[in-house]
């Protein structure tokens, strides 16, 4: 399939796009991410292997909108919801802990 990236054409297939993959270790997860076999790699970073092109010259949406088409599994970044009182773990510490005496 014929898919624009970065304002350039690239015609991308499933399995091309898995041949590219192979072999490259994945970076850690700090973005949207993209399952290809049984590994969950950036989005930016299979963007970078498949275009050759640098990770700021296009958007993680115009890979995952790629990707998503061939089939592939994409996922955003999950982020961990605020704790119900609002405060942090440290901030928990230190409430417990309480103010330090003959200050």
């Amino acid at each position: 399939m014929r898919f624009v990236i970065a304002r350039f054409p690239f015609d991308l297939t499933k399995a091309g796009v898995l041949e590219s993959m192979k072999g490259v270790k994945p970076e850690p997860i700090t973005g949207d991410s993209v399952v290809i076999g049984r590994r969950s790699y950036p989005v930016k970073q299979v963007g970078a292997v498949i275009t050759r092109q640098d990770r700021r010259d296009f958007t993680a949406a115009e890979v995952v909108r790629a990707l998503t088409a061939l089939g592939f599994t994409c996922r955003p970044l999950e982020t961990v919801p605020a704790p119900a009182d609002g405060l942090t773990p440290l901030q928990k510490a230190s409430a417990m802990l309480g103010a330090p005496s003959g200050v």
